[in-house]
Protein backbone atom coordinates (compact mmCIF):
# COMPACT_ATOMS: atom_id res chain seq x y z
CA UNK A 1 0.00 0.00 0.00
CA UNK A 2 1.24 3.50 -0.84
CA UNK A 3 2.35 5.30 2.34
CA UNK A 4 1.54 8.81 1.03
CA UNK A 5 -1.44 10.53 2.61
CA UNK A 6 -4.77 9.64 1.04
CA UNK A 7 -7.87 11.80 1.27
CA UNK A 8 -11.09 9.82 1.62
CA UNK A 9 -14.45 11.54 1.28
CA UNK A 10 -17.08 10.04 3.56
CA UNK A 11 -20.58 10.52 2.16
CA UNK A 12 -24.04 9.73 3.45
CA UNK A 13 -26.17 8.33 0.62
CA UNK A 14 -29.97 8.06 0.53
CA UNK A 15 -30.42 10.56 3.34
CA UNK A 16 -33.85 11.23 4.81
CA UNK A 17 -35.90 14.37 4.07
CA UNK A 18 -34.12 16.30 6.83
CA UNK A 19 -30.69 15.31 5.46
CA UNK A 20 -30.06 12.82 8.25
CA UNK A 21 -29.39 9.08 8.19
CA UNK A 22 -28.19 7.64 4.86
CA UNK A 23 -25.63 4.90 4.33
CA UNK A 24 -21.96 5.76 4.84
CA UNK A 25 -19.72 5.51 1.78
CA UNK A 26 -15.97 5.97 1.50
CA UNK A 27 -14.68 7.44 -1.77
CA UNK A 28 -10.98 7.32 -2.61
CA UNK A 29 -10.73 9.95 -5.35
CA UNK A 30 -7.18 8.97 -6.34
CA UNK A 31 -7.49 5.23 -6.81
CA UNK A 32 -3.97 5.10 -8.26
CA UNK A 33 -2.63 5.09 -4.70
CA UNK A 34 -4.16 1.62 -4.36
CA UNK A 35 -3.28 0.04 -7.70
CA UNK A 36 -4.23 -3.58 -7.08
CA UNK A 37 -7.13 -5.56 -5.69
CA UNK A 38 -5.24 -6.58 -2.55
CA UNK A 39 -4.44 -3.03 -1.41
CA UNK A 40 -7.99 -1.89 -2.15
CA UNK A 41 -9.48 -4.79 -0.25
CA UNK A 42 -7.24 -4.06 2.72
CA UNK A 43 -8.28 -0.41 2.88
CA UNK A 44 -11.98 -1.24 2.48
CA UNK A 45 -11.70 -3.62 5.42
CA UNK A 46 -9.85 -1.04 7.53
CA UNK A 47 -12.45 1.64 6.81
CA UNK A 48 -15.31 -0.72 7.64
CA UNK A 49 -18.00 0.93 5.51
CA UNK A 50 -20.51 -1.30 3.78
CA UNK A 51 -18.85 -0.14 0.53
CA UNK A 52 -15.80 1.88 -0.50
CA UNK A 53 -15.31 3.33 -3.99
CA UNK A 54 -11.92 3.67 -5.69
CA UNK A 55 -11.94 6.23 -8.52
CA UNK A 56 -9.53 5.36 -11.33
CA UNK A 57 -10.53 8.19 -13.70
CA UNK A 58 -12.70 10.99 -12.26
CA UNK A 59 -13.43 12.61 -15.63
CA UNK A 60 -14.68 9.35 -17.16
CA UNK A 61 -16.29 8.19 -13.94
CA UNK A 62 -14.31 4.94 -13.99
CA UNK A 63 -14.34 3.23 -10.60
CA UNK A 64 -14.41 0.00 -8.59
CA UNK A 65 -16.51 -0.92 -5.54
CA UNK A 66 -15.37 -2.96 -2.52
CA UNK A 67 -17.08 -4.22 0.63
CA UNK A 68 -14.91 -5.14 3.65
CA UNK A 69 -14.63 -8.64 2.20
CA UNK A 70 -15.04 -8.60 -1.59
CA UNK A 71 -15.19 -6.57 -4.78
CA UNK A 72 -18.65 -5.88 -6.20
CA UNK A 73 -19.37 -5.52 -9.92
CA UNK A 74 -22.36 -3.30 -9.13
CA UNK A 75 -23.95 -1.63 -6.11
CA UNK A 76 -26.51 1.17 -5.87
CA UNK A 77 -25.57 3.46 -3.02
CA UNK A 78 -21.86 3.71 -4.03
CA UNK A 79 -22.86 4.77 -7.55
CA UNK A 80 -25.39 7.36 -6.43
CA UNK A 81 -22.78 8.76 -4.05
CA UNK A 82 -19.99 8.74 -6.63
CA UNK A 83 -22.22 10.40 -9.26
CA UNK A 84 -23.01 13.20 -6.81
CA UNK A 85 -19.38 13.70 -5.77
CA UNK A 86 -17.79 13.49 -9.22
CA UNK A 87 -20.62 15.35 -11.00
CA UNK A 88 -20.45 13.16 -14.10
CA UNK A 89 -23.14 11.91 -16.47
CA UNK A 90 -21.69 8.42 -16.93
CA UNK A 91 -20.03 6.02 -14.51
CA UNK A 92 -17.86 3.34 -16.10
CA UNK A 93 -18.09 -0.12 -14.53
CA UNK A 94 -17.01 -3.54 -15.71
CA UNK A 95 -20.70 -4.49 -16.14
CA UNK A 96 -21.41 -1.46 -18.35
CA UNK A 97 -22.04 2.27 -18.32
CA UNK A 98 -24.34 3.71 -15.64
CA UNK A 99 -26.04 6.98 -16.56
CA UNK A 100 -26.38 9.61 -13.85
CA UNK A 101 -28.22 12.90 -13.39
CA UNK A 102 -29.19 15.32 -10.66
CA UNK A 103 -32.38 17.30 -10.17
CA UNK A 104 -31.22 19.60 -7.38
CA UNK A 105 -32.39 17.54 -4.41
CA UNK A 106 -31.84 14.00 -5.63
CA UNK A 107 -29.05 12.26 -7.54
CA UNK A 108 -30.21 9.51 -9.90
CA UNK A 109 -28.58 6.58 -11.66
CA UNK A 110 -30.04 4.34 -14.36
CA UNK A 111 -29.00 0.69 -14.16
CA UNK A 112 -30.01 -2.64 -15.60
CA UNK A 113 -31.85 -4.97 -13.28
CA UNK A 114 -29.59 -7.86 -14.28
CA UNK A 115 -26.53 -6.11 -12.88
CA UNK A 116 -27.70 -6.41 -9.28
CA UNK A 117 -26.31 -9.34 -7.26
CA UNK A 118 -28.87 -11.93 -6.09
CA UNK A 119 -30.87 -10.98 -3.01
CA UNK A 120 -33.62 -12.74 -1.09
CA UNK A 121 -36.60 -10.37 -1.16
CA UNK A 122 -38.76 -11.37 1.81
CA UNK A 123 -42.14 -9.71 2.20
CA UNK A 124 -43.81 -9.19 5.60
CA UNK A 125 -47.34 -8.24 6.48
CA UNK A 126 -46.63 -4.90 8.12
CA UNK A 127 -43.95 -2.31 8.77
CA UNK A 128 -44.13 -3.24 12.43
CA UNK A 129 -43.08 -6.81 11.61
CA UNK A 130 -40.11 -5.51 9.63
CA UNK A 131 -39.13 -3.16 12.47
CA UNK A 132 -39.22 -6.02 14.99
CA UNK A 133 -36.87 -8.31 13.06
CA UNK A 134 -33.64 -9.43 14.69
CA UNK A 135 -30.45 -9.65 12.64
CA UNK A 136 -30.38 -13.17 11.14
CA UNK A 137 -27.40 -15.46 11.19
CA UNK A 138 -24.88 -14.98 8.34
CA UNK A 139 -25.35 -16.96 5.16
CA UNK A 140 -28.15 -15.31 3.18
CA UNK A 141 -28.50 -11.75 1.86
CA UNK A 142 -32.04 -10.78 2.95
CA UNK A 143 -34.05 -7.69 2.00
CA UNK A 144 -37.01 -7.63 4.37
CA UNK A 145 -39.85 -5.39 3.25
CA UNK A 146 -43.52 -4.59 3.63
CA UNK A 147 -46.00 -2.13 2.25
CA UNK A 148 -46.59 1.02 4.26
CA UNK A 149 -49.07 2.31 1.68
CA UNK A 150 -49.40 0.04 -1.35
CA UNK A 151 -51.54 2.45 -3.36
CA UNK A 152 -48.90 5.17 -2.96
CA UNK A 153 -45.96 2.80 -3.53
CA UNK A 154 -44.54 3.43 -0.06
CA UNK A 155 -42.37 0.61 1.31
CA UNK A 156 -40.69 -0.12 4.65
CA UNK A 157 -37.47 -2.13 4.32
CA UNK A 158 -34.42 -3.40 6.16
CA UNK A 159 -31.36 -5.10 4.66
CA UNK A 160 -29.24 -7.88 6.16
CA UNK A 161 -26.16 -8.69 4.01
CA UNK A 162 -25.36 -11.91 5.88
CA UNK A 163 -21.70 -11.89 4.79
CA UNK A 164 -20.21 -12.12 8.27
CA UNK A 165 -17.92 -9.16 7.55
CA UNK A 166 -19.09 -6.89 10.38
CA UNK A 167 -21.89 -5.23 8.40
CA UNK A 168 -24.91 -6.83 10.05
CA UNK A 169 -27.45 -4.40 8.59
CA UNK A 170 -27.17 -1.98 5.67
CA UNK A 171 -28.79 1.38 6.31
CA UNK A 172 -29.72 1.89 2.64
CA UNK A 173 -29.19 -0.42 -0.34
CA UNK A 174 -29.75 0.60 -3.93
CA UNK A 175 -29.23 -2.81 -5.54
CA UNK A 176 -31.91 -4.48 -3.41
CA UNK A 177 -34.27 -1.57 -4.10
CA UNK A 178 -33.60 -2.08 -7.80
CA UNK A 179 -34.51 -5.75 -7.59
CA UNK A 180 -37.69 -5.04 -5.64
CA UNK A 181 -38.72 -2.38 -8.16
CA UNK A 182 -38.09 -4.79 -11.02
CA UNK A 183 -40.17 -7.50 -9.35
CA UNK A 184 -43.10 -5.21 -8.55
CA UNK A 185 -42.90 -3.28 -11.82
CA UNK A 186 -43.71 0.10 -10.31
CA UNK A 187 -42.16 3.20 -8.78
CA UNK A 188 -41.35 2.97 -5.09
CA UNK A 189 -40.68 5.33 -2.20
CA UNK A 190 -38.67 3.21 0.25
CA UNK A 191 -37.99 4.02 3.89
CA UNK A 192 -35.07 1.86 4.98
CA UNK A 193 -33.03 1.44 8.14
CA UNK A 194 -33.30 4.18 10.74
CA UNK A 195 -34.76 6.73 8.34
CA UNK A 196 -33.10 6.65 4.93
CA UNK A 197 -35.11 7.28 1.76
CA UNK A 198 -34.70 5.63 -1.65
CA UNK A 199 -36.78 6.53 -4.71
CA UNK A 200 -37.06 4.20 -7.71
CA UNK A 201 -38.83 4.10 -11.05
CA UNK A 202 -38.91 1.47 -13.82
CA UNK A 203 -37.46 2.59 -17.15
CA UNK A 204 -37.13 1.15 -20.63
CA UNK A 205 -35.40 -2.13 -21.51
CA UNK A 206 -35.34 -3.54 -17.95
CA UNK A 207 -33.60 -0.47 -16.55
CA UNK A 208 -34.41 1.08 -13.19
CA UNK A 209 -33.86 4.65 -12.02
CA UNK A 210 -32.62 4.89 -8.42
CA UNK A 211 -32.44 8.24 -6.65
CA UNK A 212 -31.59 9.70 -3.29
CA UNK A 213 -30.11 12.60 -1.37
CA UNK A 214 -26.35 12.70 -0.78
CA UNK A 215 -24.28 14.80 1.59
CA UNK A 216 -20.62 15.02 2.49
CA UNK A 217 -20.08 13.94 6.09
CA UNK A 218 -16.33 14.51 6.31
CA UNK A 219 -12.99 14.07 4.57
CA UNK A 220 -10.57 11.82 6.40
CA UNK A 221 -6.82 11.50 5.83
CA UNK A 222 -5.05 8.14 5.85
Amino acid sequence: MNNARTDIDVLRVFCGPAGDHGNALGVVRDGRRFPDEGSRQTLAKELGFSETVFVDDPERGKLEIYTPGLRLPFAGHPLVGAAWLLDVEILELAVGDVFARGDGEFTWITAEAGWAPPRTLRQYGSAQEVDALAVPEPGEWVYAWSWQDEAAGRVRARAFPGRGDGIDEDEATGAAALLLTHRLGRSLNISQGRGSQILTAPGADDTIDIGGRVRLQETVHR
